[in-house]
């Protein structure tokens, strides 16, 4: 099994890259947010990896973090879902929202994924509403320690001119690699980005 993968990126589209590993590229399909997340082309990215065997194929799912990894697993063990399903629904909604949305029921939350009907909906509350709270404990404490610091620095960079999607970006990347830091150090931090 191939649990991680640490090299360049080679090639990056939206649903997929290509990490060069020591001379050997590996295709990998992602989500959007893990597009977002990872480094950019010719850069070094390290990213986790689920290894999809078929009967006439192998095929690599690319994470930029270990909780979204749990969920496309977890997603994957529902009857109906397969890698495909779950890397879409993966891309139609952020890792923590997911998690919240199949623990609270929110099924009309659910049916707004792009590919997610109401049966598939429902099937991922019943299926996963017990199994998704290990996740979530881990997942939702970071995000509720971090959510306002994440508002209110994307907003003071907006406030300075900055494109919302882009401010969302830069921040959310500092956060993932330093969840505890100031509101402060985060608006410094991410004008240095900016500014590179």
């Amino acid at each position: 099994m191939i649990a991680r993968l640490s090299g360049k990126i080679i090639e990056k589209k939206p649903t997929e890259i290509v990490i060069d590993v020591n001379g050997v590229g590996y295709h990998v399909f992602i989500s959007f947010n893990t597009f977002e997340d990872i480094a950019g082309l010719n850069e070094n990215a390290e990213i986790y990896t689920y290894l999809s065997v078929r009967e006439n194929s192998l095929t690599l799912f690319g994470f930029s973090t270990t909780a979204e990894k749990d969920v496309f697993e977890k997603l994957i063990s529902v009857s109906g879902v397969g890698p495909k399903l779950a890397q879409s629904i993966l891309s139609g909604i952020q890792t923590t929202e997911l998690i919240e949305a199949i623990a609270a029921g929110d099924k009309s939350r659910l049916v707004a994924i792009p590919g997610v009907g109401r049966k598939t909906a429902e099937r991922l509350v019943i299926e996963l509403k017990d199994k998704i709270t290990s996740v979530r404990a881990s997942e939702t404490q970071v995000h509720s320690e971090s959510y306002k610091i994440k508002e209110d620095a994307v907003n003071a960079l907006i406030a300075l001119g900055y494109n919302k999607k882009t401010a969302e970006i830069t921040v959310r990347k500092i956060l993932d690699t330093k969840p505890d830091i100031s509101l402060e150090e985060l608006i410094k931090v991410s004008l240095t980005e900016l500014f590179s």
